[in-house]
């Protein structure tokens, strides 16, 4: 479980749960840029940097890191900000490259600009 303070940062905000784990499988539901409970000011880039360290969060209750991440989908309200989201995903995730998909969608929960959703796989 991910650890008390980071509780309320990655806690669900519908009927699902946040990260379940399917054999050697992380399967982590979509993470939107939500801190204590608000959406974090700074546009599309701040929502992202703060819905990976939700997801980094998630996956250091279970053990793992977003080095272990092998695919993510990343959604999107505006295809504009399609170049941002790519700079701040590089600086989260480093060398490793999981295989992604970027949509774009009408909206999303809590009028967030981008959501991440990820597979990671673990030792079991």
């Amino acid at each position: 479980m991910a650890h008390e303070e980071d509780a309320f940062m990655t806690r669900a905000v519908g009927p699902y749960t946040p990260v379940v784990r399917a054999g050697s499988w992380l399967i982590c539901s979509g993470q939107v840029g939500l801190d204590g409970g608000r959406l974090v000011e700074g546009g599309l880039e701040a929502q992202l940097r703060q819905a990976l360290a939700n997801l980094a969060s998630l996956l250091e209750g279970e053990g793992a890191s977003l080095a272990d991440v092998v695919k993510t989908t990343v959604f999107l309200t505006d295809m504009a900000g399609y170049q941002a989201m790519n700079e701040v995903y590089v600086e989260a995730f480093g060398d490793n490259r999981p295989a992604r998909s970027a949509v774009a969608v009408a909206a999303l929960p809590l009028g967030a600009l981008v959501e991440v959703e990820a597979w990671a796989r673990v030792a079991e």
